[in-house]
């Protein structure tokens, strides 16, 4: 398998966290992959959208977005389950991972718009806006950090990789006002040696 990648996108983070918990890590070829430039006709043919990550089977198969990556990674190999089959536990950690996503994307839409807009285009409302989305999720979370029992879930690990996403790109300012979610965070590096090992770098 090829996974289409970037060092610094929290999305590929969370597919190559994925893999490395269920083993498979030495399976993919992790290929960088500039989703800078105007066209690149090599990720678009993986993904119409030209939005990575991308994962692409060894039969030409390309699967995309992170969630639908990292769950067909967990289908892949029996223990450990990522995604629970069903009931309250399943519907907790989609529900939750959906949280971290929404975390990530109003991150993301902040860096964007002072990567490709001039600052006297900015847009301060906006982008209030979105920090406040992040934030409100922080303060939500920090109430009740999620705790797992066996191991962690894809809704820790989303969450996880967006907590390092904001240590990147906001250089780990939410730390100050959230002390239940830091230690989470300590809690959840140990119980997976690979989110060290995945760590985003520019």
């Amino acid at each position: 398998m090829r996974l289409l990648s970037s060092t610094s996108s929290p999305y590929v983070r969370k597919a190559r966290l994925a893999a490395h918990i269920k083993g498979l890590i030495n399976t993919i070829e992790i290929i960088p992959t500039d989703t800078r430039a105007a066209e690149n006709p090599a990720l678009a043919a993986a993904n119409p959208l030209s939005k990575i990550p991308a994962l692409v089977l060894d039969d030409g198969t390309t699967i995309f977005d992170s969630a639908v990556i990292c769950e067909y990674l967990d289908a892949q190999v029996a223990h450990p389950v990522l995604f629970p089959g069903e009931g309250p536990a399943r519907w907790r950690a989609l529900t939750l991972g959906a949280l971290a996503d929404g975390v990530l994307d109003a991150a993301l839409l902040l860096v964007y718009e002072k990567r490709f807009r001039p600052e006297e285009k900015w847009h301060p409302d906006w982008m209030a806006r979105q920090q406040a989305k992040v934030d409100q999720a922080l303060r939500h979370l920090e109430q009740a950090p999620p705790e797992w029992t066996s191991h962690p879930d894809y809704g820790h690990l989303t969450v996880a990789c967006a907590l390092g996403y904001l240590d990147l790109r906001q250089g780990g300012a939410w730390r100050t006002d959230h002390p239940n979610l830091v230690g989470w965070l300590n809690r959840y590096a140990d119980a997976v040696p690979a989110f060290a090992e995945t760590a985003p770098m520019e």
